[in-house]
Formats: structure tokens, sequence, C-alpha cells
């Protein structure tokens, strides 16, 4: 393993405020020098908010993995389908609010095509 890898030990979260709260409590949460790891969105959440969290996630050295509940990643789905990078690995996750629907996934899309499904 590459150093590189190993500095990546946290997880992001972009979701909303049920998600994050699970996570904050099974331990995920982390904030060093103003710096979260986590984007709780809401109603009043703009896309620009949403778009610039992921972009500061995916941009990060230190994050290992991205979970983005799917109805968020749904309004900043370009950009979501745009992203090809093996790290941080970005994982579309249900809400409790919003089930998990696997055609909407892009990750899961891509990997359907590597097998010709």
């Amino acid at each position: 393993m590459t150093t590189a890898f190993k500095e990546r030990n946290l997880l992001a979260v972009i979701g909303d405020e049920d998600t994050i709260t699970g996570m904050l409590l099974a331990g995920i949460g982390h904030v060093e020098r103003g710096k979260k790891n986590f984007l709780i969105v809401d109603s009043k959440t703009q896309v620009s908010a949403i778009e610039a969290a992921f972009q500061e996630f995916t941009e990060r050295k230190d994050i290992a993995i991205l979970l983005i509940n799917q109805h968020v990643a749904e309004k900043i789905r370009p950009t979501v389908d745009k992203y090809q990078q093996a790290f941080p690995a970005l994982l579309e996750i249900p809400s409790k609010d919003h089930p998990y629907d696997p055609a909407k996934d892009s990750i899961l899309k891509r990997v359907q095509k590597l097998f010709g499904d």
C-alpha cells in the first residue's frame, strides 16, 4: 500500500439529518481546524452548497469513502455521474424517507456495463 492510501482514514457523508445523526452516533464525525467530514442537507440547502461539499470531499486526501444519500445525489446527478476516481470511493445510500433505487445509482450502472448487463 502506498503512503497516499495510508492517509485515507476517514469517511465523509453528505445526507439528511437522520443519516448524519446516525453516522455521528456511530463515531464517524470529525472536525479539525473547522473542516468537517459531513454536510447535513435539508430543504433549505442550496445545490451549490451540496456541489461544493462534494468537490471538497472528493479532493481531500484523508477521505477514503464518501457516502451520499441517493436523493441528495439526485440533486447533483451530473456531478456525481462525472466522478470517476477510485478514491475516495463513492457510495449512494438510502435514507429513512427515501428508499434506494438501483436504477439511479451511477456507480452500479458502470459496474453493470462492465459485466455486460
